[in-house]
């Protein structure tokens, strides 16, 4: 398997610093003192940008939208001190499986 790109845990390590170090000028302090459904409302808004840029076609806006909904994702995994290391791991566990039996997995 491929080795994973380390910008997802570059900008995690953002994220924590700006959660713990807040500043008026940052946009994800501004985040965690508006609270959870702050950012919950972030990743909701995000997932829609991300289908209607899907529907839309256009490459690069898929890209941008994508790469906004993943932003705000660690940000929620910040939140809970969830380093993105765990979703790799949840990852690698599901890979090779079918998605339908690892979905069963899960259920039963």
């Amino acid at each position: 398997m491929k080795e994973r790109n380390d910008i997802l845990d570059a900008v995690y390590q953002v994220v924590q610093d700006r959660k713990q170090n807040p500043s008026e000028k940052s946009y994800v302090a501004s985040l965690y003192a508006k609270g959870l459904d702050k950012i919950l409302g972030k990743i909701g808004e995000e997932a829609t940008e991300v289908a209607v840029a899907g529907k839309g076609g256009e490459v690069d806006e898929v890209v941008s939208e994508v790469a906004d909904l993943w932003f705000h994702t660690l940000v929620l995994l910040s939140y809970y001190d969830l380093p993105p290391e765990k979703i790799y791991a949840e990852l690698e566990r599901r890979f090779g499986l079918s998605g339908l039996e690892e979905k069963a997995s899960r259920t039963s």
